[in-house]
């Protein structure tokens, strides 16, 4: 059974081989370059607030073919677990059923669960593989601008280059998370298919509830795995954040970054006063500054900026934290096929 689902599966596996050779070729020519200038910059060897400037010089100076090929990688690992569940999973079994070759397969000898377990492993697995191999090349040539990136996370001249490594969408093409999204999308799609018993609304389906999926995890589940941590941040006359002056002296302010943990994830970030309560309106002095620039006056009655974030400690955490939980969506919805096909199917 393994041999055969290997011939029904090979034209999907050396389109797959040859997606990952072009994308090795591709940052294998244009890696060593990169590393090179990443090299010349000196963020590697810089440490401090410094550091912001060589590395936002070093973003500017890759935003060319590197921010395309940047780009274009990125596009490729993240839609890969989507293409893989539309393409590989959703017809896997949907197209047994249109032809009505599963009864064929059936009567000679083979069991329901072995039919089930081959249709589910040797795809599986092989989807995993691919998307985490795209990802772990991706990771190794994009690491000399996700470091600067880390150390200078606005955007700026070289966007989308200028992201963290919780930025959207990056945080979805590094590390582990990959290859729980392309496990959750194809045994998504062999689901779809299960159920449906035609390939393309199965397709469509998988997609839908795919981009729900996609979509849910950073906005609404990803923020929430762990408790959030506090800061506090002094204001500076070089105050670099966001900053909004209104009539009466009612003003807002908002930071980006956090000096202290460079590259963490910023939920949320106001002004307080030396008490910690926040605050919405300048000291009377503060007002009309002789000096144009307000910061000084408001950083010496104590005006601060609290902020709410995750600190860069807790990036694996989440990246095995998240992936664990689509290995597990992943394992009910092959346990549910291989119970449908077994106990309810005719």
């Amino acid at each position: 059974m393994i041999w055969l689902t290997w011939r029904q599966f090979r034209p999907q596996a050396v389109t797959a081989l040859a997606v990952l050779a072009a994308f090795a070729i591709l940052l294998g020519a244009t890696g060593p370059h990169l590393a090179s200038l990443y090299a010349g910059s000196g963020v590697a060897s810089c440490h401090g607030q410094g550091c912001q400037n060589p590395a936002n010089a070093f973003l500017d100076q890759v935003s060319g073919v590197y921010s395309l090929v940047f780009t274009l990688g990125l596009a490729a690992v993240i839609l890969a677990p989507a293409v893989i569940g539309i393409f590989w999973g959703a017809p896997l079994i949907a197209r047994e059923f249109e032809t009505g070759t599963f009864r064929l397969a059936w009567t000679q000898g083979v069991t329901r669960a072995r039919w089930t377990a081959a249709k589910l492993a040797l795809p599986g697995l092989t989807a995993i593989a691919v998307t985490e191999g795209l990802s772990l090349m991706y990771g190794w040539w994009a690491a000399p601008i996700g470091e600067a990136a880390r150390l200078d996370p606005g955007p700026g001249p070289g966007f989308p280059l200028s992201m963290g490594p919780f930025g959207l969408p990056g945080f979805d093409a590094h590390g582990v998370v990959p290859a729980g999204y392309a496990a959750f999308g194809f045994t998504l799609g062999v689901t779809a298919g299960l159920l449906f018993r035609r390939a393309l609304p199965a397709m469509a389906v998988t997609l839908a509830v795919f981009a729900a999926a996609g979509v849910a995890m950073p906005l609404a589940v990803r923020p929430n795995l762990f408790p959030p941590e506090r800061a506090t941040q002094s204001l500076t006359a070089n105050f670099s954040g966001q900053q909004q002056v209104g009539r009466g002296g009612e003003f807002s302010l908002g930071i980006d970054r956090l000096d202290s943990q460079p590259g963490a994830w910023i939920f949320s970030s106001q002004a307080v006063n030396a008490a910690g309560q926040p605050v919405s309106v300048m000291p009377a002095a503060c007002v009309n500054p002789s000096s144009g620039d307000p910061m000084p006056c408001l950083a010496s009655h104590g005006i601060a900026v609290a902020v709410t974030y995750q600190p860069t400690s807790r990036y694996w955490p989440i990246q095995w934290t998240e992936t664990g939980i689509f290995l597990a969506l992943a394992a009910m919805l092959a346990g549910f096929c291989y119970w449908r096909v077994g106990r309810r199917l005719p």
